[in-house]
């Protein structure tokens, strides 16, 4: 028998991409499958950026660029850093990786020692907590509720706190709630952070898919000293509907992004060169197709609203970014059976809570057409009314 890496050992598969392939196997063998699984946007991915990239490779960039991303896009990354949240980066401090996920891995990698404790507000993202068991911490939840909109609060927080508490992953807008913190409620945080000298990882990367009125705010942008705390990390792939080219960056204080650098130089090195001639197209042109499809997710959004409002015994928080419900169907028991059963009975694919820290709960997408929400909660609504 093999023997493993104990950490290795310790890390769980991804449930959405487990489900995400169960619904693939299905459509594959002709089902008519309603897919609220996917965590991607269901557009194309803009004509002007894939024209960048065609003429990447007709030009013949396709060779090594430098571990940390091409001069160029880190000049772009450091412009539009300081064009939309304020945060003031030099190039130098840009370390352009293989997607937002390749970023926090890197960061959490450098950051954190064996035994350190990072602070992680469930419901979380599912990757968080196995990227810290990988580095050897610990992760160390804060539970969150209904009632408070998901969200952490200041005396949480604190109350959090050890002395090997190393670093809190912050997520606004949120994957899996839609939640978003508030500038009053970033301040609390920062403060909180600012006091104990804890490091704060800041995945803004749902940043530009935003409903509510109050504006997009990065915790790094909150003063020097929590900036001088941050590494705030951000890409390409839900805004400009990029996922598969693979481009995210983080930035951060000179040290830090240095040794991240040389982790990447001995990993995966630098990230595709015509995926970041694509992304310095993304980040230069006016953003008309994000407005466009922000528009229309705000649509989806409040259809999807509209129809869960009418399924009996099901409850959620409204979302004010992403493209994410997360519902309470804890009525109808243990959710990852659940999530079987709606896929196997009625052909729609959801995400269980559980692997975000929330039994109960299923994760309900808004990456799909208006006609695909109405048919899939439909589907659900029936399931529920047959079941309950």
């Amino acid at each position: 028998m093999v023997k493993i890496n104990s950490r290795i050992q310790q890390v769980v598969g991804s449930t959405t991409l487990a489900i995400t392939a169960r619904a693939k196997e299905l459509k594959e063998n002709g089902a008519d499958v309603v897919n609220f699984a996917a965590g991607e946007p269901d557009f194309d991915t803009p004509d002007y950026i894939k024209e960048a990239a065609i003429k990447a490779i007709n030009t013949g960039f396709t060779k090594y660029t430098p571990s940390s991303g091409a001069e160029d896009l880190r000049v772009a990354i450091c412009q539009k850093l300081k064009r939309d949240n304020g945060l003031d980066y030099k190039p130098a401090q840009i370390v352009v990786g293989c997607g937002a996920k390749h970023s926090i891995f890197n960061a959490v990698m450098v950051l954190c020692d064996a035994g350190e404790e990072v602070i992680i507000p469930a419901p979380y993202w599912v990757s968080y907590p196995e990227m810290v068991k990988i580095a050897g911490a610990v992760p160390v939840f804060i539970q969150t509720t209904k009632a408070a909109h998901f969200k952490i609060t200041a005396a949480q927080l604190s109350a959090a706190i050890t002395p090997r508490t190393k670093l809190l992953i912050l997520n606004s807008p949120s994957n899996p709630t839609g939640m978003v913190y508030t500038k009053k409620e970033l301040e609390q945080i920062a403060e909180v952070c600012v006091k104990h000298n804890i490091y704060v990882i800041s995945d803004d990367i749902y940043e530009k898919l935003l409903y509510c009125d109050e504006p997009f705010v990065s915790i790094g942008s909150l003063g020097k000293d929590i900036f001088d705390r941050t590494i705030t990390v951000n890409g390409v792939s839900k805004a400009y509907s990029m996922t598969g080219w693979r481009i995210g960056y983080a930035a951060g204080p000179s040290e830090i992004m240095n040794y991240m650098k040389n982790l990447q130089d001995h990993s995966t090195s630098n990230p595709t060169s015509i995926s970041q001639k694509a992304a310095l197209a993304a980040l230069n042109a006016p953003e008309d197709a994000v407005i466009l499809m922000r528009k229309e997710f705000k649509a989806r959004r409040d259809l999807m609203m509209s129809l869960l409002d009418g399924i009996p015994n099901v409850s959620y928080i409204k979302p004010d970014g992403a493209f994410y419900f997360f519902c309470d169907f804890s009525k109808f028991g243990p959710c990852a059976e659940l999530a079987k059963k709606i896929l196997n009975d009625v052909n729609v694919a959801v995400i269980p809570g559980d692997g975000f820290g929330a039994e109960g709960f299923l994760r309900l997408t808004f990456s799909t057409s208006q006609e695909r929400i109405r048919e899939g909660l439909s589907r659900i609504k029936s399931w529920i009314g047959a079941h309950a």
